[in-house]
């Protein structure tokens, strides 16, 4: 095969998974069907347009084109704090305000329907030709939800020696560097030469792409090429729109300029691997039914290897309660102060996610009282907070209630030599 060719597996794979097809050259502002009015523009606005009205119907219209108007309006010297802009904007909806019966009301644009992927447009794109700053660059294949180009695929052809998925990775880098603005969209970057396939974020060194092994949970077939289980795996709709909800955050990441000693934070976009998400999936299941009337209580466990993102699984995991369940209350143990404080600062770094802001207990009293709350709330503690005080036979009910979810990290090596200081 040449690099045409695996263009067109490529594009053929995702028609198989529900995609639209269109010719970059014939919706670029000179092409036969134009969708573009000038080639800087990345979002196809009119497929944005019709998708917002169509979400929210109960929004006034003018109300409705402010929140697309945010939306293109995007900009920011860091091309990453502009992504987690967006980002926002996607899973969370972008915040309006209007007048009704004489009153402001506060209300959300959504720019996607995450509860039914079906209700939106996807769209695969190939040679979408951009320029910006005299830049001229043509993605191999841009995938578009709702006209947002969410996922950039660069493909090379695996027997040219030269054209490797590294090369592919190095030319996304260039992208990013001459044609900024399609990346402010980006949920997902691709390489392949059709039998290798590597995933990652925004912000992912070579290093840190992945292929996607597993397709509903099973291990894939030999025959099956790496790009073909990564398009039916994870970029079929429903597990795209999961991962960008359920399964990216963005982490503050401290780096210190070493002639200057000055520190700045930088956001660092993290997406799921493919064991993290389905391993995530399963456990919430299980929890929901755990906590349903007449469950056994019981969520199960999780074993990770060393280096796997154990951390962030625990986050996507709390991310996927919290959205999923009645109001839970997370309760997350560990057994030591400083494996606290540093779980703890991974949650905190993930508040888009999750919602809202952990706490930490400082003392077995303040334990017991974070935990009274009647919902809500993402605790830490270490597990010497919960040993009874002396001459305590057991430890007090703090609450009845079914969706208090504990998490243990570690937690089970207390169970070995002398007690722990409280």
């Amino acid at each position: 095969m040449n690099e045409a060719d695996i263009e067109i597996f490529c594009l053929d794979l995702l028609k198989a998974q529900g995609y639209e097809h269109l010719y970059g050259p014939n919706i670029a502002p000179d092409g036969k069907f134009p969708e573009r009015a000038h080639f800087e523009d990345v979002v196809l606005i009119e497929r944005l347009r019709q998708a917002v009205h169509r979400l929210n119907p109960g929004v006034p219209p003018d109300t409705r084109e402010s929140a697309i108007r945010q939306v293109l309006n995007i900009a920011s010297p860091e091309l990453i704090t502009a992504n987690e802009e967006f980002h926002g904007y996607l899973t969370e909806g972008v915040d309006v305000e209007y007048q009704k019966d004489g009153i402001t009301r506060g209300d959300k644009v959504w720019l996607v329907n995450f509860k039914k992927p079906l209700e939106n447009e996807f769209l695969v794109v190939n040679q979408f030709t951009v320029i910006e700053e005299n830049h001229t660059r043509r993605p191999d294949v841009v995938l578009f939800v709702n006209g947002m180009p969410l996922v950039v695929i660069e493909l090379k052809n695996a027997h040219d020696e030269n054209a490797t998925v590294l090369s592919a990775f190095e030319q996304i880098r260039t992208y990013k560097n001459e044609i900024p603005s399609l990346f402010y969209y980006n949920a997902l970057i691709v390489v392949s030469d059709a039998f290798e396939a590597m995933a990652g974020s925004l912000s992912s060194g070579f290093s840190r792409l992945n292929p996607w092994k597993l397709k509903d949970g099973e291990e894939k077939p030999e025959h099956i090429t790496d790009l073909e289980i990564l398009i039916d795996g994870m970029l079929n709709p429903a597990t795209l729109l999961e991962l960008v909800r359920y399964f990216t955050v963005f982490e503050e990441n401290k780096t210190e300029d070493v002639k200057t000693g000055q520190v700045f934070v930088v956001p660092i976009k993290k997406v799921a691997y493919y064991h993290q998400y389905y391993a995530v999936k399963k456990a919430f299941e299980k929890t929901k039914k755990a906590t349903s009337e007449g469950g056994d209580k019981k969520a199960g466990v999780i074993w990770h290897t060393q280096g796997s993102g154990k951390s962030l699984s625990m986050v996507f995991y709390a991310g996927k309660l919290v959205l999923g369940l009645d109001n839970p209350t997370i309760v997350i143990i560990t057994d030591r102060n400083d494996l606290d404080d540093q779980l703890f600062d991974t949650f905190c770094s993930s508040k888009q996610l999750l919602r809202q802001t952990p706490v930490q207990a400082q003392s077995r009293a303040d334990l017991m009282e974070k935990l009274k709350v009647a919902s809500d709330g993402i605790v830490f503690s270490t597990i010497q907070k919960f040993y009874p005080e002396e001459g305590e036979a057991v430890y007090p009910l703090l609450s009845d209630r079914s969706n208090i979810v504990v998490i243990a990290d570690e937690a089970h090596r207390s169970h070995y030599g002398s007690r722990p200081e409280r």
